[in-house]
């Protein structure tokens, strides 16, 4: 028979009335048992630290080798890497810090995509295939928002026309190429050859220079329309001027069509990512970029990136991804890192020096296990702090704050997938920060102060389970290899020398 906690505490009144001390008691069990049974279950993530054989993603270093790679192969890699992602743990990343959850704000500071962002900007200088990545998935659903009759306007563009365009124009090029023994009596008469015209030149009198406010009446749900002020209004000319001479750089004849939805925010995303010397240009191979002029030539429908998407998310997923993960498991900066090393060599040089004294003493064995403690923190130590950790931060799972957070006074919305998506289309300037107020504040701290530099709570827990488990394989690391070096020591006879 089950009693109820009320029908329990009116037990121990009837069974324990003549003892204050019992009854107190009593009621104090009901009232523990009461709020065991209502208390909400604790959110656990897995274990409380991964398999011992635990690895942390290796650094993948940026190289060219994935230009060797096809479309369809890099969107195969992509694929396979989201189905891996899926399992428990995918080359030293655990589910919950998968590039999707990232990317879908699923996760917990400091793994977030400010973080991210942040990270691809400070430490790898690369943040531009995160923040055109962003946009063009925000693009895609602002897409899917427009009326049937406007997407009519901009046809989907298959990859059969992508090859199609670039094959063709790859092979008039060839026709067109000129003989170098004409070219040389053709020069500097009015038949040589002569570089395309800028596109400001020969501006087509049927087409309109001024599409800004137009659009933004046109596409009402576009949340940019708010978001772009006057600056970025009247710089309208010069992004679609620079993306002119990208098309005819590319070998374009004739121009866009400019009833197309979002033109004017194509000419902006060219000018700013795809254009030759442009501030935030990702890194394109030639046909890739010539791909994607032909079919934004055409058509302003997401399609027209199949092109240099794949290439943009495969070194997010294979390159940045894991380096992030890398990262953000260190809890502390360089300086406290490479002073929790040097306390750990410090630690043992201590215990190899007692035990050698013990050694060379007349000290009987025993007197030389004394020394376990220094070997054991010390190993444990360095071999933390050589995975980028702080034992003593780690101890309250905390981290330092980055240098850019110290001095930080972003907006509360900052990092959010809007926002950034609103800031790339808004934004004229690369991804530098040298001018930053914080670089030179933080370079005038001295090195005591950077190692003691504020801390805060990390929020995510798989990022907390990591570190465990990376703590532990220090502390059993470090019994093992102690026993070890003192177990030698305990073998060697007395010297006998004083």
């Amino acid at each position: 028979m089950v009693h109820s906690p009320t029908s329990q505490a009116t037990l121990a009144d009837a069974l324990f009335h003549r003892s204050p001390l019992i009854l107190s008691l009593g009621h104090s069990i009901v009232r523990y048992r009461f709020r065991v049974a209502t208390r909400k279950p604790a959110y656990h993530i897995g274990t409380m630290v991964y398999s011992l054989t635990y690895r942390r993603p290796s650094h993948v270093r940026s190289s060219t080798s994935c230009d060797s790679l096809s479309g369809d192969e890099k969107q195969k890699s992509i694929n396979d890497s989201i189905t891996s992602e899926s399992s428990c743990m995918s080359n030293g990343i655990p589910e919950a810090l998968s590039f999707d959850r990232i990317i879908s704000g699923a996760v917990c500071p400091p793994c977030t995509v400010r973080d991210f962002m942040n990270y691809l900007r400070y430490i790898e200088h690369s943040a531009e295939n995160l923040q055109f990545f962003l946009w063009y998935r925000d693009y895609c659903t602002r897409w899917e928002k427009l009326p049937e009759s406007e997407k009519a306007l901009a046809p989907v563009w298959s990859a059969e026309q992508a090859e199609a365009e670039v094959a063709g124009n790859a092979l008039q090029a060839r026709s067109k190429r000129t003989n170098p023994e004409l070219a040389a009596v053709l020069k500097d008469t009015d038949f040589a050859d002569r570089p395309p015209q800028h596109a400001v030149d020969r501006t087509d009198p049927f087409v309109s220079t001024n599409r800004s406010s137009d659009d933004d009446r046109k596409y009402p749900m576009s949340d940019y329309a708010s978001s772009m002020g006057e600056d970025t209004l009247a710089s309208s000319n010069v992004h679609q001027s620079v993306a002119g001479q990208a098309f005819d750089d590319a070998g374009m004849k004739w121009k866009p069509f400019t009833l197309q939805p979002y033109r004017d925010e194509i000419d902006h995303i060219i000018s700013v990512y795809i254009a030759g010397g442009s501030p935030r240009e990702l890194n394109l191979s030639a046909r890739e970029r010539q791909s994607v002029l032909h079919a934004l030539q055409n058509t302003t429908h997401p399609t027209a990136f199949r092109s240099i998407v794949p290439t943009v998310e495969y070194s997010l997923r294979k390159q940045a991804h894991p380096n992030f993960v890398r990262w953000t498991i260190c809890n502390g900066n360089r300086p406290r890192v490479i002073f929790a090393r040097g306390l750990g060599i410090a630690g043992i040089l201590v215990g190899f020096t007692v035990d050698l004294l013990l050694t060379l003493s007349h000290a009987s064995r025993p007197w030389r296990i004394l020394p376990f403690p220094a070997w054991f923190i010390g190993i444990a130590t360095l071999i933390a702090a050589w995975k980028g950790m702080c034992v003593v931060l780690h101890g309250l799972h905390h981290r330092h704050l980055r240098p850019w957070e110290l001095f930080s006074d972003e907006p509360a919305e900052y990092g959010n997938e809007k926002w950034i998506s609103q800031e790339t289309l808004t934004s004229q300037s690369g991804n530098s920060f040298e001018d930053e107020p914080w670089v030179p504040r933080y370079q005038k701290r001295n090195v005591i102060r950077k190692i003691c530099d504020r801390q805060i709570w990390i929020e995510e827990p798989a990022l907390r389970q990591i570190q465990d488990t990376i703590f532990l394989q220090a502390i059993l690391a470090g019994f093992v290899l102690s026993c070890v070096a003192v177990g030698i020591f305990c073998a060697v006879p007395r010297g006998n020398f004083y």
